[in-house]
């Protein structure tokens, strides 16, 4: 049976009038790595926030471990290691002094694992970190998070200001969290990211969870792509309602859509039409993301 690290039912947060958060509920499972993905203003941070205990809820309700992230945050955050998208550090210190004070305000110490990591993430920690762009500010908070020994690992747009190789080490370094049975929250708006580290993931829109689940268990409900040529024409499988978006290239070649549940039945409609080439292509995230939230109206209830 798996447990709930992270369970947030029906999460509501109001500046003044304007309603932040108006309906978040999921839950993050030991030993999973959630994804948690939204363009910018959808709610992401105020939700994450929200559980840190620096903003109060105005509704609905959040534990960590079991425990209130408003009433016990204290307590949390000794079991918890926390990156932001925007670093702001001491000036006058380097990224090693830095490092060192993360630690040793959680209780933990400088190990080979840091001098891995800083290796790793190529840090010049012997620099103020004054000189620091926006991604060795990002290094300076991700190596002392991935040194950490927490229970929970929350990411918040953690590689904005990395380029793409430093990207690479933190998805390997997460991929690491992961098999050593870590759980953490992902927020990102790099799906690429996403895809290959999540179990599952949620989707934010206007303030609302419109859906939560697996990445498989949501291709099925999306569409696959499929280019097919065959030796009689094709014309008869634009009229089938499981196909979208045909596009033929000439009578015995096309490109269309199909609803995955519907993959099969249509395959088998192509075999007696005599397959010469075919190719299937499952839904990416970022097909599945602009599906769900181009169309977010009719998941608003879920």
């Amino acid at each position: 049976m798996m447990t709930e690290v992270v369970a947030i039912n029906h999460l509501q947060k109001r500046f003044g009038k304007f309603e932040a958060l108006k309906d978040i509920t999921l839950t993050v499972n030991s030993g999973e790595v959630f994804g948690f993905i939204g363009p910018n203003g959808a709610g992401k941070s105020t939700t994450i926030r929200t559980l840190l205990g620096i903003l109060k809820a105005s509704g609905g309700s959040a534990t960590i471990f079991g425990q209130d992230v408003w009433t016990d945050a204290v307590a949390i955050h000794k079991r918890l290691a926390y990156v932001p998208g925007d670093v702001y550090l001491w000036p006058n210190l380097t990224g090693g002094e830095v490092i060192d004070l993360f630690l040793k305000m959680n209780g933990e110490r400088h190990s080979a694992h840091t001098d891995e990591l800083i290796k790793l993430f190529e840090l010049d920690a012997t620099k103020k970190c004054r000189t620091y762009s926006k991604g060795n500010r990002q290094k300076v908070a991700l190596i002392a998070a991935f040194s950490s020994d927490a229970a929970l690992y929350v990411f918040d747009e953690p590689t904005s200001g990395l380029d793409p190789l430093m990207e690479e080490v933190f998805q390997t370094q997460v991929l690491a969290l992961k098999r050593a049975g870590k759980s953490v929250l992902l927020s990102s708006h790099i799906l690429s990211e996403v895809e290959r580290m999540c179990d599952r993931i949620g989707i934010i829109r206007e303030g609302r969870i419109i859906e939560t689940g697996t990445l498989d268990a949501m291709r099925q409900l999306s569409r696959s792509t499929v280019r097919v040529t065959t030796t009689a024409p094709l014309a008869d499988i634009a009229k089938r309602p499981d196909v979208h978006q045909f596009k033929a290239e000439g009578d015995h070649t096309a490109t269309f859509a199909v609803d995955s549940e519907n993959l099969g039945a249509v395959i088998t409609t192509l075999t007696g039409l005599g397959i010469v080439t075919l190719q299937s292509t499952p839904p990416t995230l970022e097909d599945l993301f602009l599906r769900y939230y181009n169309q977010g109206g009719e998941h608003d209830g879920q």
